[in-house]
């Protein structure tokens, strides 16, 4: 609504990879367990996880693994041999994998996880509306 607003006066335009904004936003939340019943999730430093961690600022910097994740949420993550790679070393314990992420499952669990899953989650974004009745 708003580009219509302004398209006349020609301040913005729509160009570019993004130029379509989405009302929802996937994700992949991968999480690891040593007997498969008690999951503890991997969090990345840079993208959506825990609701209750505020965003986290980037700007300059792109960080390329959470970037990749975003599109693997877009795509059938298996289908990505960059994915089941990273869940692979994952499984290893791997410390430089350990070093991409803001915590992991291990730490949390006390070791290497003998379990790998990921759960792909639906993000919806807080409407002006909604926001001004809570």
């Amino acid at each position: 609504e708003a580009h219509e607003i302004v398209s006349p006066y020609h301040l913005v335009n729509s160009y570019g990879l993004f130029a379509g904004m989405t009302t929802h936003r996937d994700e992949i939340i991968i999480e690891g367990s040593k007997d498969g019943n008690t999951w503890v999730a991997y969090e990345f430093a840079f993208k959506p996880g825990d609701v209750t961690r505020a965003p986290a600022f980037i700007a300059p910097h792109q960080p390329r693994l959470d970037w990749q994740m975003w599109f693997a949420a877009l795509a059938e993550a298996r289908s990505q041999p960059w994915f089941l790679n990273f869940v692979a070393k994952l499984l290893e314990g791997s410390p430089h994998v350990h070093h991409l992420l803001l915590n992991t499952a291990d730490d949390v669990i006390g070791g290497t996880p003998r379990y790998i899953r990921a759960i792909r989650y639906r993000y919806t974004y807080t409407t002006y509306k909604d926001n001004m009745t809570q």
